[in-house]
C-alpha cells in the first residue's frame, strides 16, 4: 500500500511533492496515455477535452495535432502549471485550462468533439455522474477514452479504499451505454497488459 500522503498527492496533487507526482505519473502512465491518444485519434478540426491532465504528458501531443485542447483537472497546481508550460496556445485561443471536478464541469452541452482522461475514474464521486456529464458535452457521434486499471488489479495493490475506488472495466462500459453511448469496447495492447481502455462514441 503507497502512504497515505502519497495516495493523496495522486488524487490531487499540490506543492513540490505534487509537482514531483506529476513528473512521476507522467513516467509511470505513459504507455497508458500514449495507447489511449492512439484509441482517441485527435483531428485538426477536433476540439478535444482532457480530464485530470495532471503533470500533462498528452498536452503536446493533443495541442500538436492542431486541435483546440481544453483540460480540467482537481489540482489548481496543475493548472496553472500547464497555463505556464503552454502559454503560447492559451495566448493563441488554442488551449485553456481550469480546475475543477467531472461531475460538474463548466462547459456547455456539446463543447467538444473529443475527450479523453486516464487514471481518474478512481476519484469521481459516481460513476454515473460521471459518464453522464461526460455525454452532456460531448457532441453526438463524439469519442470518448477513459483508462484505468481495472478493479482486480486495483484490490492487489491495496490502494487506501476511503482516496481510491476502483472500478471494473466492465461497469465503466455498463455505465456509458446508461448514458447514451454507443459502439463501448474494452481494449488493451496486448492480451497480458494489466490496464485497459473503454472508448465509446455518443449516440447521435
Amino acid at each position: 500500500m503507497p502512504p497515505r500522503f502519497i495516495a493523496r498527492q495522486l488524487a490531487r496533487p499540490s506543492g513540490l511533492l505534487g509537482r514531483l507526482v506529476g513528473r512521476l505519473m507522467n513516467r509511470h502512465n505513459a504507455k497508458m496515455n500514449a495507447f489511449a491518444l492512439q484509441q482517441l485519434a485527435p483531428a485538426p478540426t477536433d476540439r478535444v477535452l482532457e480530464i485530470g491532465f495532471g503533470g500533462g504528458v498528452n498536452l503536446p501531443t493533443l495541442i500538436d495535432a492542431g486541435a483546440f485542447v481544453a483540460g480540467i483537472d482537481r489540482s489548481p497546481d496543475m493548472v496553472q502549471a500547464a497555463r505556464t508550460r503552454f502559454a503560447g496556445a492559451v495566448t493563441a485561443s488554442r488551449a485553456a485550462f481550469c480546475d475543477g471536478v467531472i461531475e460538474a464541469m463548466p462547459f456547455d452541452a456539446a463543447s467538444f468533439d473529443k475527450l479523453c482522461t486516464c487514471n481518474t475514474i478512481y476519484f469521481w464521486s459516481s460513476l454515473d455522474a460521471g459518464v453522464t456529464e461526460i455525454r452532456r458535452v460531448l457532441s453526438a457521434g463524439g469519442r470518448v477514452v477513459i483508462g484505468l486499471l481495472p478493479k482486480e488489479r486495483m484490490e492487489r495493490m491495496s490502494f487506501p479504499t476511503d482516496i481510491f475506488t476502483a472500478c471494473a472495466a466492465e461497469d465503466v462500459a455498463a455505465a456509458l451505454t446508461r448514458a447514451g453511448f454507443a459502439d463501448v469496447g474494452i481494449a488493451r495492447p496486448e492480451p497480458s497488459t494489466p490496464w485497459c481502455v473503454v472508448v465509446a462514441t455518443a449516440a447521435r
